[in-house]
């Protein structure tokens, strides 16, 4: 039996449930090149903010035991140069572009969602609350269930896209935020971003990232993001994206059977970067091999263990 891939995420229908994490995968063209980015089910846009940002000082990238710590600092082209070149360029791209938005307070994520939600390519927004990586905004929206609420609704107010609102791990009741983010009109909920991490050169006796703390990914913190979507799926009725330490197919199906509707791979494009495809083919084998008419049918199908 052949599984039908293909998911609904809101308004949104993706072919299939595998896409690029922001920051990962540039701006959708730096990997055309490599290999044949439409098989994706989606890609999800390097962050843009309203004014262009050089982002954080060297060195903000460094490789750890099993993940990698970054502090990028949403560095990125800004709004203008985004709507003139970036998205103009995914034009004749046959997958979905997400564009992922952030700001500095509540007026600027509502600008930027108002001006970047009618391009005919943004299919929809996902709106980072959740970036620990700046001084502002980031971190302190997506932990306060209250200015959580506050931006999402603001943003919704402006945007007719579907859209997805990316919560931050690093916070005690996640649950919490995702109510809060769901009240206030997300048609969905990715999650999670980066933990937050550091490593020191015992040498020099100096931090490898420049700002010290940093954003750590990759497949170390996988447990820990597979636990926040269970979470999540127990607290709210909205489809989840996954995301956190998805290195190939088998991790896709652990977090489709915690209740992810989609998944999101992020470290994986830096070690493979056509490493999203084998995802897909992993899910669309193992689909067939378990007789699933649909790969949806494994959304939240975990089965508990029966205890006495």
């Amino acid at each position: 039996m052949k599984t039908d891939l293909s998911v609904q995420i809101g308004s949104l229908k993706l072919k299939n449930p595998v896409m690029t994490a922001s920051g990962t995968f540039g701006y959708g063209t730096e990997y055309q090149s490599i290999f044949d980015v439409a098989q994706l089910g989606a890609i999800i846009t390097k962050t843009v903010t309203l004014e262009p940002r050089a982002g954080n000082p060297m060195p903000r990238i460094a490789e750890t035991p099993a993940g990698m710590l970054n502090s990028i600092g949403l560095a990125n082209v800004g709004v203008d140069r985004f709507l003139s070149e970036k998205l103009p360029a995914l034009a004749n791209l046959n997958t979905r572009v997400i564009v992922n938005v952030a700001g500095h307070d509540k007026a600027s994520y509502t600008e930027i969602t108002r001006r970047v939600s009618p391009h005919p390519r943004t299919d929809a927004i996902e709106l980072n609350i959740s970036c620990p990586n700046v001084k502002q905004g980031g971190l302190a929206f997506g932990t306060d269930p209250k200015i959580t609420y506050e931006v999402v609704k603001a943003a919704r107010a402006v945007t007719e896209k579907p859209l997805i609102v990316k919560l931050t791990p690093n916070v005690t009741d996640i649950g919490t935020v995702a109510r809060a983010a769901v009240d206030a009109g997300a048609d969905a909920l990715s999650l999670i971003n980066t933990l937050l991490g550091m490593a020191i050169d015992i040498e020099s006796r100096q931090p490898k990232i420049a700002r010290v703390l940093a954003g750590f990914s990759g497949p170390a913190i996988k447990p820990a993001a597979l636990a926040k979507v269970y979470q999540v799926a127990q607290s709210v009725d909205v489809p989840l994206v996954g995301l956190g330490g998805i290195m190939n197919w088998q991790d896709a199906v652990e977090f489709m059977l915690a209740g992810a509707t989609a998944v999101q791979v992020g470290t994986l494009n830096f070690v493979e970067p056509a490493g999203g495809l084998e995802v897909i083919r992993g899910l669309a084998e193992y689909g067939s091999a378990q007789g699933l008419s649909r790969i949806d049918e494994l959304v939240g199908a975990m089965v508990p263990i029966e205890t006495v």
